[in-house]
């Protein structure tokens, strides 16, 4: 059982062609993912715990990620491989549809997902989604995210945390960056944040979603947006996103991370957009 969890939980690995993937279920009942990159299982405990008293809930750790290994640790990580890693889980778990939350990276994952496979996920909430392809100065935030990608190459650990808050236009007290980038993580946070940095950032931010797949398919697609969000560059491409799929944003409590922020409100919330 997972000590930060509450709730009973069942974990497990699948093989996957390349790798072994990590998961927990929790609870019973219609089926719901919630599925991050490059946050891992962890990061959705509480938010799971709660949704397991009506639900079957599926974490996962994304592909690269701590306890998702891959044969070889220098392969990319691509909203493609991600979905596809999903869909290989809801068939390991053998349950029908499911209701599918992603968040930032992990929303790419999802439209991905919503794309390739739309007979397994019946609702998409896509939470966040960086997709910088979206947006009109996209030339200069590609530019930016490869020059923070430098930094992180050339050492600079505190510097490329900086650039990363910068691009995403999040304001942070400064003891707050320092504790998450200033001195030495242990060596599985320095070796998840390497793989994040040189192989997951790059083809995440660059996904240009097929729009008419997801506004046409049998998939409901929901775009999700923190209150607290206004301003970020998560904001602007989930309003991108939206307007080019012909809706508005649906808003939930918090910022980019309000599932770990509060979690009794946003699963509150996320229920009330599952029902609906």
């Amino acid at each position: 059982m997972n000590s930060m969890s509450t709730a009973p939980v069942t974990t497990g690995t699948l093989a996957v062609p390349d790798g072994r993937l990590y998961y927990e279920v929790r609870g019973r009942g219609p089926l719901v993912a919630l599925v991050a990159a490059p946050m891992d299982a962890d990061a959705f405990a509480p938010l799971a715990d709660l949704l397991a008293a009506d639900h079957t809930v599926l974490t996962t750790d994304p592909r690269g990620i701590r306890r998702s290994v891959l044969h070889d640790p220098h392969r990319d990580s691509t909203p493609e491989l991600r979905a596809d890693d999903v869909v290989r889980l809801l068939a390991h778990l053998d349950a029908g549809p499911a209701a599918v939350l992603g968040s930032s990276g992990g929303a790419v994952t999802v439209l991905a997902l919503a794309q390739a496979r739309p007979s397994r996920v019946h609702t998409v909430v896509a939470h966040e989604p960086p997709l910088l392809g979206l947006l009109p100065d996209r030339e200069d935030l590609f530019a930016r995210e490869a020059d923070m990608i430098a930094t992180y190459r050339a050492g600079d650990r505190l510097g490329a945390g900086r650039k990363f808050l910068a691009n995403a236009n999040i304001h942070l007290p400064e003891e707050v960056i320092l504790g998450m980038f200033g001195g030495e993580p242990d060596p599985q946070a320095a070796a998840d944040e390497h793989y994040q940095y040189l192989h997951m950032i790059r083809g995440t931010t660059g996904f240009r979603p097929d729009v008419a797949a997801l506004r046409d398919g049998p998939t409901r697609v929901v775009v999700g947006l923190g209150e607290r969000s206004t301003g970020e560059v998560c904001d602007r491409t989930s309003r991108a996103l939206a307007a080019e799929l012909g809706t508005a944003p649906v808003m939930f409590p918090g910022g980019h991370v309000g599932f770990a922020e509060d979690p009794p409100a946003f699963a509150a919330r996320l229920r009330e957009v599952l029902a609906g």
